[in-house]
């Protein structure tokens, strides 16, 4: 058996066929810093090559799924800019890691997901939320373009016109109501999640993996066609955006609790 790497902020775990992999920022409820950005791909590509698993399950520790970007990191990166680049490149490597992985992937939504950890969790082939959580992507709240995955996924699971509501709203989804529309697969009560979770997890480790591998593959090929024509142009909108002078103005009014004032600079 290919032993398991380790991580700073990342927890990989195996239970027979299943590979269990946990944002484990607890304290942050998991919000992403640069050293997540920097472990989550890597983790990733380990995933997809590792010959001791099926399936793979991604939950977070503690409260949160994921809460999204790391202020004091954004705020690092409003300050000094062209450090966000390299984030961008780790980002556009975890959304295509997602698209690319052949293994099925439950997501345990155990709370809160947002930002790019509501990308993440939407990358997810069965996703299962706990009726506590919500989910949102709120990058214009901040003064940003929600390049990083979020206009693609969507889209692709709720349409472009409900799509285009939530993205410029950037409001947050009750689990329920998440399900409701399909953005999810099943919101629970949270103290069931854990049965309905392994429930899902035995059904597709107890299945053909060839099968699912292949079946997964050919219906994500249409999503793999769009992250193609919209990642790198994603990416290049929330850099420039990551410039202005609204998105200071955002991180400003996100840590002093306040409304932001946006002037469209």
């Amino acid at each position: 058996m290919t032993p398991l790497p380790s991580f700073t902020t990342l927890i990989l775990e195996r239970r027979e066929r299943l590979l269990v992999l946990t944002l484990n920022r607890p304290e942050a409820l998991n919000a992403v810093n640069l050293v997540l950005h920097d472990e989550l791909p890597e983790a990733l590509a380990f995933i997809a090559s590792d010959p001791g698993s099926d399936v793979v399950l991604l939950t977070g520790a503690g409260r949160a799924f994921s809460a999204g970007g790391d202020i004091d990191h954004m705020e690092r990166n409003a300050r000094e800019p062209h450090l966000f680049d390299h984030e961008a490149r780790q980002a556009k490597r975890i959304v295509e890691a997602l698209l690319t992985l052949e293994k099925p992937l439950v997501v345990r939504m155990n709370g809160h997901a947002v930002g790019l950890g509501a990308t993440i969790a939407l990358m997810g082939d069965i996703i299962v939320a706990a009726d506590g959580a919500r989910i949102g992507d709120p990058h214009v709240g901040i003064g940003l373009v929600a390049g990083d995955g979020g206009a693609l996924i969507w889209a692709a699971r709720i349409g472009l016109t409900r799509a285009k509501e939530f993205l410029l709203t950037g409001e947050l989804l009750p689990a329920a109501e998440a399900q409701r529309i399909g953005l999810i697969n099943r919101c629970v009560p949270a103290d069931e999640l854990d049965a309905v979770v392994d429930d899902y997890c035995r059904k597709l480790t107890g299945g053909a993996p060839q099968a699912l591998r292949w079946t997964k593959v050919l219906t994500n090929l249409e999503l793999r066609r769009a992250g193609a024509a919209l990642l790198d142009a994603g990416i290049a909108y929330e850099a420039l955006s990551v410039r202005t002078v609204d998105h200071r103005e955002g991180l400003a009014a996100l840590r002093e609790r306040r409304a932001p004032r946006f002037k469209g600079e």
